[in-house]
């Protein structure tokens, strides 16, 4: 192992993948499992006939990493490796892909498609394969896409079938599941080792070696007391309270304290009540209700000024728009007392005391070292922007030489990057071009980023295994972890309790290694017969609600202004991504919007313009050009359902209660374009 240049503790972890047991590799994030997972594949392929090894990642940007960083440079010589993600043309001939390939790194969807599409050229058996790696396998729980691939190996274990595939797992953490106590900690890393048919396994003899190439950073916890005058905050409670005076409350509904992610979860089922009752004033006051709580948690984290720009921004797009009086009343709250607010916000004097302190942290490292590197992770995408604008302008900071961007998760919305923005945005921070990625959890795990100076924490409330992740990103030598956070507030509480759950998971682990492996492998096949009746029973429960009713016997009514638009039968969905509505009427209740654009390219359609409601304005998903056919996409979040037995509500399409049919193209095509011609 040593010409791999492998560690000890490395070639510790690895002994027991290398004899073809079913393992997960247990590491802290920089310990190099990937690499240790890269040589269990090339001894695997030395000395396997017929070898087939299927990388499997959680996120797409971590297909070409895995490529490009670890398998093509120490495997590409010698074998033929194809990296496949849902932007790739391949994934349609999966399994053609697979069966030419020695190596294959892809999505997780994209072999869980395989194993279901029976389409010659796309199938792929688990028998196919003869080592599957698992990258942060930790996700193997419930509905999640891994799981789901498990599912179909389980049930081929149990049923005793042959030529199932070696699993190598990967994790820097399974965490607790959120269990507070051991018994109910190792019950959940036992279901994990279930749920992949593997024991876990982690250095012995060579923590020392570990302890060493993986140091731990320096910790450090920031308090900062609260604001001794709030104005700004006190503003827009006085705000909130006439909307609740606006509106009639349900007697048997109470709202929490406003400025608390409770009282978020309260306005948002106060809103889908709204809906469901086609109470137009309490489903319009929770929606407004929800931004005015937004404001408040963003003054408690950022500025008063982005608090006061994120209502700006949602009543913006509200001016020109109201319906009726709920609409006027709201819109005119906010404008009566826009200028008082802006007043406030522009007031030093009541600024947030922990931006303060952030400032204090960020030029402690950077000024003394602008070399140094940085992340600094907070919670949503909003937020990213306002730190970001905040560094740009903040005289001391840009003094102590920082210079920053923003990485967040790649996507189709308006604030997400593109992939090759995100690939852009590394590549310069790795090169020095940058020193202070400003993140949301997307550089938590996995991404290949260089060893930091610094990571902070600011404004979160996370579990256990993203703060370890978090924290691991802090690789370089006398590297500081720190967070900022208030007096009494929930995240230093968070933090602790964290430390806590991390010190439980090795407590969990231990205690399931002592165990023999005959008691081991019982307890294994007893969690795993109960997960498959488990699943059965969720399956046939999850049919029976799709086929509850007919098509044609629901009705979908926008939830803006509960105006009746479609019937379920209109709906078709296109390759299992896209639900169109393939009637021809239906676009007489919508109007086109701004292009959609994702910073991609696909092989048989393209975005098109957002759609909105004719009557409210209400979104309702976009167009799409399928094969030079355009259809409105339509997101059910938008809509209510009608059913034969009362009004209902969907967030996914996977929870309607009616079966939506395959969207037949030649059909549609006919019907509606005779002239057209088919390729």
């Amino acid at each position: 192992m040593a010409d791999f240049g492998l560690r000890s503790y490395q070639e510790e972890v690895v002994e027991r993948a290398l004899r073809r047991e079913n393992v997960i590799i247990w590491l802290p994030t920089g310990g190099g499992k990937t690499r240790a997972a890269v040589y269990v594949a090339k001894r695997h392929l030395e000395t396997t006939s017929p070898a087939k090894v299927v990388v499997l990642v959680n996120k797409v940007h971590l297909v070409e990493q895995h490529f490009k960083k670890e398998f093509k440079p120490h495997l590409g010589p010698e074998y033929k490796i194809e990296a496949v993600s849902g932007d790739s043309g391949q994934k349609d001939f999966f399994g053609k892909v697979v069966e030419r390939s020695d190596v294959v790194i892809c999505t997780a969807q994209i072999v869980f498609n395989a194993l279901t599409n029976m389409e010659e050229n796309a199938h792929v058996e688990l028998s196919d394969i003869t080592l599957l790696i698992i990258d942060e396998c930790h996700h193997t729980q419930k509905e999640g896409v891994y799981n789901k691939i498990m599912r179909h190996y389980l049930e081929k274990k149990l049923r005793g079938e042959p030529k199932l595939p070696q699993i190598l797992g990967l994790t820097a953490s399974p965490g607790t599941g959120g269990a507070k106590i051991l018994e109910r900690a190792v019950e959940h890393v036992l279901q994990i080792c279930a749920n992949l048919d593997s024991a876990i396994v982690s250095t012995k003899h060579c923590t020392a070696e570990l302890k060493e190439k993986v140091p731990r950073p320096f910790k450090s916890i920031h308090i900062v007391d609260k604001r001794a005058q709030d104005p700004f905050g006190d503003q827009l409670k006085e705000m909130m309270q006439k909307i609740h005076n606006f509106m009639t409350l349900p007697p048997d509904f109470r709202l929490r304290e406003c400025g608390t992610q409770e009282y978020e979860l309260d306005v948002i089922t106060l809103k889908r009540r709204g809906e469901k009752e086609q109470n137009r004033i309490l489903a319009q006051c929770a929606l407004h209700l929800r931004e005015y709580n937004d404001a408040l948690l963003i003054n408690d984290t950022l500025r008063m000024m982005d608090a006061y720009r994120s209502l700006e921004d949602f009543y913006d797009t509200k001016t020109d728009n109201a319906i009726d009086e709920t609409d006027d009343f709201l819109v005119r709250l906010f404008q009566d007392d826009a200028v008082k607010l802006r007043k406030i916000a522009k007031n030093s004097q009541y600024e947030n005391p922990k931006m303060g302190k952030l400032e204090t942290v960020l030029r402690n490292q950077f000024g003394p070292d602008p070399e140094s590197r940085g992340i600094l992770f907070c919670k949503t995408r909003k937020s990213t922007r306002c730190l970001n604008d905040w560094v740009l302008y903040n005289r001391a900071l840009q003094q102590a030489g920082i210079k920053a961007a923003v990485l967040t998760g790649a996507g189709c919305g308006k604030s997400h990057m593109t992939q090759n923005e995100q690939d852009d945005t590394i590549r310069k921070f790795s090169q020095g071009v940058l020193n202070l990625l400003i993140s949301t959890s997307v550089a938590e795990e996995g991404l290949d980023i260089p060893e930091c100076n610094l990571v902070v924490r600011y404004g979160l409330l996370t579990n256990e295994i993203a703060q370890q992740q978090a924290r691991g990103r802090a690789r370089a030598q006398e590297a500081e972890y720190s967070m900022v956070g208030q007096t009494g507030g929930q995240e230093v509480h968070r933090e602790h309790i964290n430390e806590l759950l991390e010190e439980l998971t090795g407590q969990a682990i231990a205690k399931i290694q002592e165990m023999s492996p005959h008691d081991f492998r019982t307890k294994i096949n007893e969690l795993q017969k109960e997960a498959l009746i488990g699943s059965d029973i969720a399956d046939t429960h999850k049919m029976k609600k799709r086929g509850r009713y007919d098509a044609s016997a629901v009705q979908l009514w926008c939830r803006g202004c509960f105006k009746s638009v479609a019937s379920g039968s209109d709906i078709e969905v296109i390759k299992n991504m896209h639900r169109v509505n393939v009637n021809p009427d239906f676009r007489k209740h919508y109007k086109l919007g701004e292009q959609v654009k994702i910073g991609k390219t696909f092989d048989d359609w393209e975005p098109g313009c957002k759609i909105s409601c004719n009557d409210c304005n209400q979104d309702w998903g976009s167009e799409i050009k399928y094969r030079k056919i355009r259809l409105p996409n339509i997101a059910i979040k938008y809509f209510g359902l009608e059913t034969p037995e009362g009004r209902m509500t969907a967030e996914k399409w996977k929870d309607v209660t009616f079966t939506v049919e395959e969207f037949n193209f030649e059909k549609y095509a006919k019907d509606n374009f005779p002239d057209m011609t088919i390729d």
